[in-house]
């Protein structure tokens, strides 16, 4: 089947099905499936974009709402995670996932779906090691702490994603593994982003509990957006006992704009006797019934069980029987319920309502997913002021003898001013660049495909405790961390995975033969000013500041 990739969504959903629209009918194809990675934005009103940790300046309404209020319908079925730029109260409705809108499905703080008997998963947000121990406490009204780590990965999620032993498919997550940048041209990536150059040196950029999801799951596709440029990377997985190594496929995407590599339509092999309809994942939702205990809704840090001494039990994966009880309990039936139910007021562009403050509801499609299997909503828990001391004595909280897995220190993490993102560089554009919006003519980088034989249907075997120094396999064929050479690489437009990757990643406009003007080295004549054009900067209209542009600045997390 056809399946559309997009990067950083934006909350740019029309443009987004634009360019699909457009691709079928260039391409002659039918899309299947979007995936998203994130930074969807599924602002419904003005009280959803005061939970988004962003300035003012970026406070657009965009297009979701058109969907959630049924002016419009996605039509393609869409899935996401969240990103670091989301409506979070609107996310917390949702912790096991559940749709946004009508064919339009979030997958939750972690979450595995099947489509066509192809296996999905996904992690939201992005990777803090100081809020990372924690449970999902917070709700509205934010402060402009909870705000942001609202969107930071729980331990908790990561833990069930390690619990899953089957095969999977696709994998969705915003920010990159970390090390994933030596598996791809790595010198190619530090021209377009030369900003990432210390992080990359010191191998502190990307999410080292991604990395660790990378090394278990295996997946034959990882998928990821965050920091706004397309890059695409082999990772050959070593053999695990009497299995045959596994590869994974990485490509991460633009956000939406022109001439940025956005959307990439790949082929994946899809079971003809499969349904056509969502499903659950038996796996998966046994997963969540077995650390249904485990819930945590309080900013106290505590460590997952594991085989120390500490805890009466560490395997939290499915039995036989576990997914026996699962089928029983959904009365045989996989498909996910198409009831989606809005949950707040929708914007009207006719009657705005600047004042209106977050709602902080309880959605329906949480309350029955969870008396069907006997969670624990913990937005309910929330709402209710229930705490996760009942729990306690089943659980770590982490104390000075037992470490967290990840460091604490976050100061070798990232060298932006904000916390909580590093900072992304500005993007400019030649006059005249964004209204032409020319599209270049697609073009292949092929990569091998990955091994897949009857030993790659089997389990996951149980591989050792991750570690910050050997995340990732060693690279093959890749220059070390020190090797950055200045040869120029090969440019690529448009290219992507093999497989049948087809398109191009920028909106449709203008005649598609037309040659794409060269964009601008950072810091080219800039001493002499010799050959120096008239600038101005991407997307102006949409992005014109509001005032106190300067403190804003500081305030804004990266422009991702």
């Amino acid at each position: 089947m056809k399946v559309a990739v997009e990067g950083c969504c934006h909350g740019e959903l029309d443009k987004i099905y634009e360019t699909i629209a457009f691709l079928e009918r260039k391409e002659g194809v039918k899309v299947d499936l979007l995936l998203c990675c994130g930074d969807f934005q599924a602002v419904r009103n003005e009280a959803d974009m005061k939970c988004m940790a962003v300035p003012q300046k970026y406070r657009q309404m965009q297009t979701f709402y058109k969907y959630y209020s049924g002016e419009k319908k996605a039509p393609v079925l869409t899935i996401f995670v969240g990103g670091n730029h989301e409506a979070s109260n609107h996310m917390q409705e949702l912790p096991y996932g559940g749709w946004v809108a009508p064919n339009i499905y979030y997958l939750g703080y972690a979450g595995v779906v099947r489509y066509r008997g192809v296996r999905i998963g996904g992690l939201s947000g992005i990777f803090k090691s100081h809020d990372y121990r924690k449970g999902h406490f917070e709700c509205p009204p934010y402060d402009q702490q909870t705000v942001r780590s609202a969107y930071h990965v729980r331990n908790i999620e990561v833990f069930k994603l390690k619990q899953i032993r089957q095969p999977m498919d696709i994998f969705l997550s915003h920010d990159w593994p970390r090390g994933i940048y030596h598996y791809g041209n790595k010198s190619q990536l530090l021209k377009r982003k030369s900003f990432l150059r210390d992080e990359v040196k010191k191998n502190s950029l990307g999410s080292p509990a991604a990395a660790e999801l990378l090394q278990h799951l295996q997946p034959a596709y990882w998928f990821s957006a965050h920091l706004h440029v397309k890059f695409a990377a082999y990772v050959q997985h070593q053999a695990q006992k009497d299995l045959l190594p596994r590869a994974t496929k990485f490509l991460s995407l633009d956000k939406c704009l022109p001439h940025r590599d956005f959307l990439q339509i790949v082929d994946i092999e899809q079971d003809p006797s499969a349904s056509d309809r969502l499903e659950y994942d038996p796996e998966w939702l046994s997963i969540l019934k077995n650390t249904a205990g485990l819930v945590n809704t309080t900013a106290r840090t505590w460590n997952m069980p594991e085989n120390n001494g500490l805890f009466s039990r560490w395997d939290y994966s499915a039995s036989e029987s576990d997914l026996k009880e699962v089928q029983s309990d959904l009365g045989g039936d996989l498909r996910v319920p198409e009831n989606f139910s809005s949950t707040a007021p929708h914007y009207d562009p006719n009657n705005p309502q600047l004042q209106r403050e977050p709602t902080y509801a309880v959605n329906p499609q949480t309350t029955e997913l969870c008396a069907c299997l006997g969670l624990t909503d913990p937005n309910a828990c929330r709402t209710e002021g229930v705490g996760w001391e009942e729990q306690e004595d089943n659980l770590s909280t982490g104390s000075a003898e037992e470490p967290s897995e990840y460091p604490t220190d976050t100061s070798g993490l990232s060298s932006s001013i904000n916390p909580d993102e590093i900072t992304i560089e500005e993007e400019w554009e030649e006059e005249g660049d964004e209204e032409a919006a020319i599209q270049s003519p697609p073009a292949r980088l092929v990569l091998p495909s990955p091994s897949r034989t009857s030993s790659s249907d089997g389990l996951i075997e149980n591989r050792p405790p991750f570690s910050l120094s050997a995340s990732l396999p060693e690279p093959m064929g890749v220059s070390s961390l020190e090797e950055f050479t200045n040869e120029e690489p090969a440019r690529h437009e448009g290219a992507g995975l093999t497989d049948g990757i087809e398109g191009n990643s920028s909106p449709p406009s203008g005649d598609s033969s037309a040659a794409r003007p060269p964009k601008r080295i950072s810091g080219e004549n800039a001493a002499t000013g010799e050959g120096m054009k008239k600038m101005k900067r991407r997307n102006q209209t949409i992005y014109t500041a509001r005032g106190e542009e300067e403190e804003e600045e500081e305030e804004e997390e990266g422009d991702c």
